[in-house]
């Protein structure tokens, strides 16, 4: 079995911002200008104890002019903070909310071109929570707690270096006393913290991939009532989160510790002050100045000792998101160098052909197109053999699916693919569609390794209609056009009448306009197989794959479900994995699987036209 990288439930935090640094880049003005606006407006404020101080000073003295200046001066830095305040958190905001689009965008983007092992090796509730509550969380933090963090950390900055031009001996006195205690207190918190927090983030992820579960498999724990096991399943996993947030709340009380050190600290000032003053070394003002200022050295020091735990969940978040994008960045594989180089650009030469504008032809005679004859797209995709060579590919360790399979479909051929239960048809039908990358062996089309071709032109040439087509909440219009190129009005109905299914559409209650999924409409499920066959149509593919489209419905749509396959088998290579018998004698070639290999004993169909 080829290595999956796999997501960490508790993935490294350490230089969190630094690996996070190449998605803010692009923004790194916008983070400057908010940056340098933040400085200034927390510099206007830091300097308010000092105007104040002044003011005192001023007024022992019976200085009225000096009095009325300190004032005017404290209004003007009372306004200008205010305008720099609420101009750095626009910008910040703004930018925020730029670097969070883009970081959703993105993981949804590399979920969507990750390969399905991937998928299918994690939890979706997981994946869902990575891309959703967590960047969720990174916005409400960029928002709300980042433009904080910046003042709280300007007030540190700015506050000592005020402290130190006014009295180096009550400084040291600060540092001395409130620096040891807090830096003690941080450190137990970190200690605590990281563990706790991960652990919360991923019991978070495993209660919600539990309940997805749940709602997903709720008709068959219902009919096998299997509900009050499974609830008892989801109680366990919320214990196990309670548990784990009861953990952060206790690393979260270590904070608290800060304000004894407040305490204390305001007590020793004002004792040494104090003294110092009555001795005549320093002004009263300059006490005043060191008690409202370390009063805002306390107040940023409690603002920041709330936002460490905001801080601590961002970062675990972060830390999730960007283990999952790494685990789902593109990755250069051996098939991706210069020997294919020459090959995808020689596939890839019809379909550029076809989509050049062609030169202006006299107005060719009206041609018929006889019902049940798909004619030739002007745009179909070079058609080609398809090749799987020495196969294998596993699930999981030590338990191979395919040993070795090698088979070959020319272009145009028709083949049944059959076999018992668990022989590998799905799995050969996901690797001949570039859903899954053999563990040892190719697949190839054209000559060309499936790892080689772009997704888009794989997409065009090769189709897999699975046994659940997935609907989305819409009309029938809207389903049906979901392919890469959105289909004109036009292109539906033409392709809905190409595979005879005018008349199951018309009747639907409104058409082409009825409701699906959601809860709305209700079709069979041979019916939601017509949709998957329709969108092939559309798509128009070199190689069409079907996988199990008609087991298990009712005749009369098993009808028309194998009159649009003879419509979709001309000038295409057809493969169809089933167990219906009629659906079996349609097809000229039979092909049957056991145990991961080709039958040997099984006796190849002769082919019919």
């Amino acid at each position: 079995m080829a290595e999956q990288p796999g997501l960490s439930e508790t993935p490294d935090q350490t230089a969190v911002l630094r690996r996070a640094w190449p998605y803010l880049r692009s923004e790194r003005r916008g983070i400057l200008l908010a940056l340098v606006s933040s400085a200034a407006a927390t510099a206007c404020t830091v300097a308010v104890p000092a105007v104040i101080g002044a003011g005192v000073d001023q007024l022992i003295e019976d200085d009225r002019d000096g009095l009325l200046t300190a004032a005017g001066v404290l209004v003007g830095l009372v306004v200008v903070r205010l305008v720099l305040f609420r101009q750095s958190e626009i910008w910040l905001t703004a930018v925020g909310e730029r670097v969070v689009r883009g970081l959703r965008e993105l993981a949804v983007r590399r979920l969507a071109q990750a390969p399905l092992r991937f998928l299918e090796a994690h939890r979706s509730g997981d994946l869902l929570r990575r891309t959703t509550t967590e960047i969720a969380d990174l916005a409400n933090f960029v928002r709300s707690q980042l433009p904080e963090v910046l003042t709280v950390l300007g007030y540190l900055l700015f506050t000592t270096v005020l402290l130190l031009s006014y009295s180096p001996l009550l400084t040291l006195a600060l540092l001395v006393v409130f620096v040891p205690g807090i830096v003690w207190v941080l450190r137990r918190f970190k200690r605590a913290a990281g563990p706790a927090f991960a652990a919360e983030a991923a019991a978070a992820g495993t209660v919600a991939a539990t309940y997805r579960e749940l709602v997903t498999a709720r008709e068959m724990l219902q009919t096998n009532n299997g509900v009050g096991g499974w609830r008892q399943r989801f109680l366990a996993d919320s214990e196990h989160r309670y548990q784990a947030a009861r953990r952060t709340q206790k690393s979260l009380f270590i904070i608290s510790l800060s304000r004894v050190v407040q305490g204390l600290t305001t007590v020793i000032l004002l004792l040494l002050g104090g003294w110092l003053a009555a001795d005549g070394q320093i002004s009263v003002g300059t006490v005043v100045v060191f008690i409202l200022a370390t009063r805002q050295l306390f107040d940023s020091a409690t603002q920041a000792s709330n936002l460490v735990g905001q801080l601590q969940l961002t970062k675990v978040g972060l830390a999730r998101l960007l283990d999952l994008l790494t685990m789902t960045a593109p990755r250069a594989t051996e098939t991706e160098t210069a020997p294919h180089e020459a090959a995808v650009a020689d596939l890839r030469k019809p379909l550029e052909a076809d989509l050049k504008p062609a030169p202006a032809d006299p107005p060719a005679p009206p041609r018929r197109t006889v019902r049940g004859t798909a004619p030739t797209s002007s745009t179909s995709p070079a058609r080609g053999d398809l090749e799987v060579r020495e196969v294998r590919y596993s699930y999981v360790a030590d338990a191979e699916v395919l040993h070795g399979l090698s088979v070959s479909f020319p272009a145009g051929d028709r083949v049944a693919l059959i076999g018992p239960t668990g022989a590998g048809k799905t799995t050969l039908a996901k690797l001949i569609t570039g859903l899954y990358t053999p563990d040892a062996g190719s697949v190839s089309y054209a000559g060309v390794d499936l790892r080689a071709l772009p997704p888009g032109e794989l997409r065009r040439r090769i189709v897999l209609v699975p046994q659940r087509v997935h609907l989305i909440s819409g009309t029938l219009q809207d389903n049906l056009a979901l392919v890469p190129r959105r289909p004109t009005d036009d292109e539906v109905r033409q392709a809905v009448a190409r595979l005879d299914l005018e008349d199951w559409v018309a009747g639907l209650p409104d058409g082409l306009a009825t409701r699906l999924g959601g809860g709305e409409g209700r079709l069979s499920a041979g019916e939601v197989q017509l949709i998957g066959l329709v969108r092939a149509a559309l798509v128009d593919p070199a190689v069409l794959v079907l996988d199990e489209a008609t087991a298990d419905i009712d005749p009369r749509t098993a009808h028309k479900l194998e009159t649009a396959i003879d419509v979709l088998r001309t000038d295409r290579t057809l493969i169809v994995i089933a167990h219906r018998e009629t659906t079996i004698e349609r097809l000229p070639r039979v092909i049957r699987l056991e145990h991961g290999g080709l039958d040997p004993l099984a006796a190849p169909r002769a082919a019919r036209s």
